[in-house]
């Protein structure tokens, strides 16, 4: 398969965005979607939320717990069969705006995806930064294993889909394929302004897919409207390197029960496929553990 500037630029910088992915009729069609999820999770009506001011999973909320009571940043489990609007979300997710850079990207074919996670990202309660990361890699790891690690294909795509303006996702372009610096290594975890550092600036209905090992961080502004989705795509060499990636978030618990039947023809096959190899990675999978503390 013939590699893609898009693919090229991907594996040179760590990201890409893809402008207007969506129609405007489909952008206002996921805000109203989103705004009905966010007051729902705010008022403490769903427990599967990103709060404040934790950074990493497990978000464990104790039972009888309002869910929301120290604010949120996030909602979890977009196609989940009690999720409001959990149709629409579905075939966005699958919907060929997605799969078909991922395809590109990944360079294969359907019947190589595996479905992965579809999460919502929220303007948060109060200001709310991430500190400088990589997702499956601990900020303990040594140079030789940060390169070990990172010379490993991703098998995977990860995105944010902007439904409003945003610039929260901030990255270090080319930091995917190097150890971090003696710079980076010794900086403030929520360090501003490290050298080459970049804000990635996205419009409604703008798409960045990034390398989720890039060293990046979030930084967001309660006064500021956010409803970003966030998701990714798995193939199935991925195996292993993905599992804990993925079943940390608690998909396992509820995947089965994902309702396709009201996708279009076109992706019914593919979310079912997609579906059924995610089940089969979760059933070689015992305890994965979780990515990162925090």
């Amino acid at each position: 398969m013939a590699r893609s500037p898009n693919l090229e630029a991907l594996e040179r910088d760590g990201f890409i965005v893809i402008r207007s992915a969506l129609t405007t009729e489909q952008i206002q069609e996921l805000r109203d979607a989103c705004q009905k999820v966010t007051a729902m999770a705010r008022k403490g009506e769903w427990s599967n939320v990103r709060t404040l001011p934790k950074q990493f999973p497990p978000w464990n909320i104790p039972k009888g717990t309002n869910p929301a009571a120290e604010g949120i940043w996030g909602v979890q489990g977009m196609m989940h069969p009690s999720m409001l609007e959990h149709e629409l979300f579905t075939a966005t997710y699958f919907s060929d705006a997605l799969i078909n850079p991922t395809k590109e990207l990944l360079q294969c074919e359907d019947d190589e995806l595996v479905m992965e996670l579809f999460n919502l990202l929220v303007r948060p309660d109060h200001n709310f930064e991430l500190r400088w990361h990589r997702d499956d890699i601990s900020e303990k790891a040594t140079p030789e294993e940060e390169l070990q690690r990172l010379g490993t294909p991703a098998w995977h795509t990860q995105w944010n889909l902007a439904l409003y303006d945003d610039e929260s996702l901030i990255v270090i372009p080319g930091s995917h394929r190097r150890a971090r610096t003696d710079t980076e290594r010794q900086a403030d975890p929520y360090e501003n302004g490290l050298p080459d550092e970049l804000h990635v600036q996205m419009s409604p209905g703008d798409v960045v897919f990034y390398n989720n090992n890039i060293l990046h961080r979030g930084a967001y502004n309660s006064e500021k409207e956010r409803m970003t989705l966030h998701g990714s795509v798995g193939h199935v060499k991925g195996e292993s390197v993905r599992a804990r990636n993925v079943l940390q978030h608690g998909l396992r618990d509820w995947v089965d029960q994902c309702d396709f039947s009201k996708l279009p023809t076109s992706s019914r096959g593919r979310a079912e496929g997609m579906r059924r190899r995610l089940i089969e990675l979760a059933r070689k999978s015992g305890d994965v553990g979780y990515s990162l503390d925090g």
